[in-house]
C-alpha cells in the first residue's frame, strides 16, 4: 500500500471489526533506538493499529513528566532526527503498520521542513503531527507535507472553539486528534468529565467540514492510562491513543521492557473492542 491512506485504512479496518483503533505512542530513542525497534514490534504484536513515534526534544512543553524523562533519556543516548528516520525505516522494512511522526516543529524546522518531510516519508512514515503548530498556522507547512505524501494530523482540545475545530478537521487526513483534557500528556486518575461533549463537538465539526469527502475518524489521547479508560473512550471515539502509560511501562520494565509493554498493549487493544 502506498504511504498516503495507510492510516485511514487502519481506522476503516477497525470500524469494520466493531472496535476503536488502538494508537500506540513511543518516544523514539528511549532508552535507545534499538529498544525503539523492539518495542515497536511488541506493540504491533499486541494489536496496535497505528504507531506514533515521538521525536525527542529538549523543550517538550506539551509533555508531562513521563514523556519528559523519556525525551531526556533518548537525547542522552544520542538520538538524532536521522536516527529516528533510520529506526522508522527498520520498522517499515518488516511491517505495513501505519507510522505517524509526532514532533514539535523545532527539530524539523532546523532540518528544513520540506527536506525533513521528504526524509520522513522516505523512511516509511505515513502521517505527521506537529504538536505546537495550530490549524491557523499550519498552512505554512501543509503544502510541503502534501508534496511529501504525508497525511497531516491536527490537534484539537476542550478549549478549541468551533471555528478552530473546523479548521483542524479541514486540514487533517487519517484522523482528527482530540486532546482529552487541558494540560500536558500523562496518566490521570480519571478521564475528563466533559470528554464526551468534546468528542461530540469535534465530530460535528469534522462532519460539517468534510461534507461529501467522507467521515474523518476522531481519536482521543492524553491521559488515557488503563484498559478501563480505553474501554470508555472506545465507546465514544473511533480511536484511542495511549502514550505515557506505555512509556512508563517500558521505563520500569528493565530487561523485560518489551514483554511488559506487549502485555499492557494487548490489554489496551482488547479494551478497544466494543
Amino acid at each position: 500500500m502506498k504511504s498516503s491512506g495507510r492510516v485511514a485504512a487502519a481506522f476503516a479496518r477497525a470500524e469494520g471489526e466493531e472496535r476503536a483503533a488502538f494508537v500506540a505512542y513511543l518516544t523514539a530513542g528511549d532508552p535507545d533506538l534499538r529498544a525503539t525497534v523492539e518495542l515497536a514490534r511488541a506493540v504491533e504484536a499486541a494489536g496496535a493499529d497505528v504507531l506514533e513515534l515521538g521525536v525527542p526534544f529538549s523543550d517538550p512543553i506539551a509533555d508531562g513528566a513521563t514523556l519528559q524523562r523519556a525525551a531526556a533519556r533518548a537525547l542522552a543516548s544520542g538520538t538524532t532526527l536521522d536516527g529516528v528516520f533510520a529506526a522508522a525505516a527498520e520498522i517499515r522494512a518488516k511491517t505495513d503498520l501505519p507510522l505517524l511522526l509526532f514532533s514539535y516543529a523545532n527539530p524539523l524546522c532546523a532540518r528544513g521542513f520540506g527536506r525533513a518531510f521528504r526524509e520522513a516519508a522516505s523512511a516509511g512514515f505515513d502521517a505527521l503531527l506537529l504538536t505546537d503548530v495550530p490549524a491557523e498556522e499550519s498552512d505554512a507547512v501543509l503544502p510541503d507535507v502534501a508534496r511529501a505524501g504525508l497525511d497531516p494530523v491536527l490537534l484539537v482540545s476542550p478549549t478549541s472553539d468551533a471555528g478552530r475545530m473546523r479548521a483542524a478537521a479541514e486540514r487533517s487526513r487519517g484522523f482528527l486528534y482530540v486532546v482529552s483534557r487541558t494540560g500536558t500528556t500523562g496518566e490521570r486518575a480519571r478521564l475528563a468529565e466533559d470528554l464526551q461533549r468534546t468528542v461530540a463537538r469535534a465530530r460535528r465539526a469534522a462532519d460539517a467540514e468534510r461534507g461529501d469527502r467522507g467521515t474523518l475518524p476522531i481519536a482521543v489521547g492524553f491521559g488515557i492510562a488503563s484498559a478501563e479508560d480505553a474501554r470508555r473512550v472506545a465507546a465514544i471515539a473511533d480511536g484511542v491513543v495511549v502514550g505515557s502509560a506505555l512509556v512508563a511501562c517500558a521505563e520500569s520494565g528493565g530487561a523485560r521492557a518489551a514483554s511488559a509493554v506487549e502485555t499492557l498493549a494487548r490489554s489496551l487493544a482488547e479494551a478497544c473492542r466494543r
